[in-house]
């Protein structure tokens, strides 16, 4: 019944159009787009992506008709084209992030460009379609979170695009294919079955699974319903004594989606994404401008950087288990270390792809850099993306006592990139697998993509 919480999601993916997008919400998703085709174009040189595709190369065989990332003339089936790509994407955590906490971007994108290409030639697409997709995923995704206030924190049990990606995929999905809205409510339930990662694997090669599966599993959940798959058509209710989607959750309490309209409006209208600057978990961000600001007053009073003054690093961080790693020995430890992060912008006044190579993890004046540090949990501080601060004090030989502090990075939302940022990064990400003018093509493809007439050229 569309009365209920997942019937009124169900009628709303079905129900939206091109024209309730917003200026402003058309102009941050197309943002959001680049810069994850930028990331995932990246992530495609990884290891973790290569395990990826290898796996699907060898071990799988259908219609090839979708594209991977960053590796020209290789094509495979829809499903796991979106599922490497979403691997690529997350491989460096250097994708999007929104509050409460999710990697909205990863978890939809690769399924709408898989499915794009998927479809026959006379029912592909248009550009705008394509965008209403995107944002139709990114909406539900966003309403979900919300229904929640642990939702709000620092995860601890599971990671949030696993759950939340995987049904904004679906309802993405599901939008571009055009399902009915009985279609789009059995897509979301199939979809809830198919969702869930623990944070245990955070810091590990597991983790960029979880955006690759959200973003297959959700493709293949819509694909489901529309060949007539059924699942529960309460599963976003909260049913006493039967947990559907509250059972992520341990404080649920779900509310009717509007209808998309006159008095419906998006939630990337009322918030911008966070887009980092640099390959590390977004608490890392905060540790980062915190640990620049204090080296250039350090260079100022010492005249340069020198590791032999310092006689500790106090961090004054939230509490987050994952992230608070001593003496990270992998990349993906590293990606996850609030010192790791906080003293290699220290050392080197930047953090970036190379900061992240096994050789800079294992340099001595790192090392013992890292055995200078020390953490502080201040009540004050909570692990929650939209309140947290880092501050980076280094304690110096001689009693100075000298102190950098970041409560909003750039990128934050609260401060986001600006056009030429965004620009900048894109570039350099996607310069490592693509020509010049293939980088500018896409620029331009998605500045453009409301006048794209067919979706699957990106």
């Amino acid at each position: 019944p569309e009365d209920t919480v997942t019937g009124s999601f169900a009628s709303f993916i079905s129900a939206a159009r091109p024209e309730h997008l917003s200026q402003t919400v058309r102009q941050r998703s197309k943002r959001m787009i680049l810069d994850s085709l930028g990331v995932g174009l990246v992530g495609s040189t990884t290891r973790v992506f290569d395990i990826a595709l290898r796996y699907c190369r060898e071990l799988y065989s259908s219609v090839a008709v979708s594209s991977v990332y960053g590796k020209p003339g290789v094509k495979l089936s829809p499903t796991l084209a979106a599922f490497t790509n979403g691997v690529a994407t997350h491989s460096m955590d250097f994708d999007d992030t929104w509050h409460p906490a999710t990697h909205p971007s990863g978890a939809v994108l690769p399924a709408l460009l898989a499915a794009s290409q998927m479809l026959p030639p006379n029912t592909k697409p248009n550009g705008l379609e394509f965008l209403l997709a995107f944002n139709v995923g990114l909406e539900v995704q966003g309403r979900l979170m919300h229904f929640s206030t642990e939702a709000h924190d620092i995860p601890k049990r599971f990671h949030p695009p696993s759950v939340v990606g995987t049904l904004g995929s679906a309802a993405a999905t599901a939008k571009l294919l055009s399902l009915s809205s009985a279609q789009c409510c059995h897509a979301l339930g199939i979809a809830a079955s198919l969702a869930g990662a623990p944070m245990a694997n955070a810091a590990t090669q597991a983790k960029p699974l979880h955006v690759g599966n959200a973003t297959r599993l959700g493709l293949e959940a819509a694909l489901l319903a529309a060949r007539g798959m059924e699942a529960n058509p309460l599963i976003l209710d909260d049913i006493p004594g039967c947990s559907g989607f509250s059972a992520f959750y341990s404080v649920y309490q779900p509310k009717p989606l509007p209808a998309p309209g006159q008095h419906h409006q998006f939630l990337l209208e009322k918030q911008d994404i966070a887009f980092k600057r640099f390959p590390a978990h977004l608490g890392m961000h905060w540790v980062v401008d915190a640990a620049l600001s204090v080296r250039n007053l350090f260079i100022n009073h010492a005249g340069s950087f020198s590791p032999s003054l310092i006689r500790s690093i106090l961090l004054k961080i939230p509490v987050s288990k994952y992230i608070n790693r001593p003496f990270p020995s992998s990349e993906h430890q590293a990606r996850h270390s609030f010192q790791f992060n906080a003293c290699a912008a220290l050392l080197d006044g930047e953090v970036g792809l190379g900061s992240f190579s096994e050789s800079s993890i294992q340099r001595q004046e790192l090392r013992e850099l890292l055995d200078k540090v020390v953490v502080e949990h201040p009540e004050d501080n909570v692990a929650n993306f939209d309140k947290m601060y880092g501050e980076v004090a280094l304690l110096l030989h001689t009693g100075d006592v000298l102190t950098g502090k970041c409560d909003t990075f750039y990128g934050h939302w609260r401060k986001p990139l600006s056009k030429e940022s965004l620009l900048k990064k894109f570039r350099s990400n996607a310069s490592h697998v693509l020509p010049e003018e293939k980088i500018e093509a896409i620029i331009a493809l998605v500045d453009n993509l409301e006048n794209l007439s067919d979706s699957s050229q990106l």
